[in-house]
């Protein structure tokens, strides 16, 4: 890894996460060597098989390996996080939620503050009264892409875990819905369903309130990737992210039918278009246009 400082770059968050997944029996890269000044480390290659490009080849084998990455995440919670780890608090993520007023809705039909601000209350509202809860390490970016098949260890050690460095101290149920409503890819209905049964048997979690948590976390999320997605295209130039918000929409939508959602789902329906082929090349057409709003 070639992280210069110079650059802001900083490997120290990844050194001390990734000792600590490896500490905790996990597949991190190990580290085998790091010079912090100059952004340099030397690391395990955990090799090619990301499950987004293995399960289709071994489509066979695709409830196995989401069986074992939801084992993990039980696994994980069961240990005791960093010390050092911020939460990720309701405020900051309702703010990464209205993304999708200052981006998705921005770049088709312009930012509305006050629709952004009401969003912005109502997510807050909602992850209060059901996901308040942060008690283990989440690593926020827990997906297909990220996690890597390695049949010859053992047990939980069989994922192999990349990008990291970012993790943050959030509710049990925040990377389970990162694996399962997947931006990426499509994960089937049933496998989600098991899942989210594997690890409510498993914790002794209560049903109906991690069904609740599981849905606002998987709604804010999915608000925050319809902003990103678009600012992507809109300020970075990157238009084929924008091919990947329909499948967000349906997962947002999903989620949106759970009762404790009935509020924002109102406001959603109502600040938000849906992504037609229209709004879908309205915004291709403003790629890497349009200025960070102020």
């Amino acid at each position: 890894m070639d992280a210069p400082p110079e650059k802001n770059e900083d490997i120290r968050p990844f050194i001390e996460i990734a000792e600590y997944l490896c500490g905790i029996g996990l597949s991190a890269p190990r580290i085998f060597t790091s010079d912090e000044a100059l952004g340099l480390m030397l690391l395990e290659d955990l090799g090619d098989d990301l499950f987004a490009r293995y399960i289709p080849d071994h489509p066979e084998h695709e409830t196995s390996l989401y069986s074992c990455a939801t084992d993990l995440l039980i696994h994980m919670h069961q240990q005791h996080p960093p010390k050092s780890l911020h939460p990720y608090s309701l405020a900051i993520m309702a703010d990464m939620s209205a993304l999708a007023i200052d981006w998705y809705l921005g770049g088709t039909e312009g930012v509305d503050h006050k629709k952004r601000a009401a969003l912005h209350d109502a997510i807050c509202d909602v992850l209060q009264r059901c996901a308040p809860e942060q008690s283990v390490l989440i690593q926020r970016d827990y997906h297909s892409e990220n996690l890597l098949w390695l049949p010859n260890r053992d047990g939980v050690a069989r994922v192999g875990l990349l990008d990291f460095q970012d993790a943050m101290l959030g509710h049990p149920a925040y990377d389970l819905v990162s694996l399962l409503q997947d931006a990426r890819r499509d994960v089937p209905p049933r496998i989600e369903t098991q899942m989210i049964e594997r690890y409510v048997k498993s914790t002794g979690t209560d049903p109906d309130s991690f069904a609740a948590a599981y849905h606002c976390l998987g709604a804010q999320r999915n608000l925050r990737i319809l902003g990103v997605f678009a600012r992507l295209c809109l300020r970075d130039g990157k238009a084929h992210y924008v091919d990947l918000i329909p499948r967000v929409w349906d997962l947002l939508q999903r989620d949106l039918t759970h009762p404790s959602l009935a509020h924002v789902a109102t406001l959603v329906a109502s600040y938000l278009p849906e992504p037609t082929a229209e709004i879908l090349t309205r915004l291709k057409n403003k790629c890497a246009i349009i200025p960070t709003p102020s």
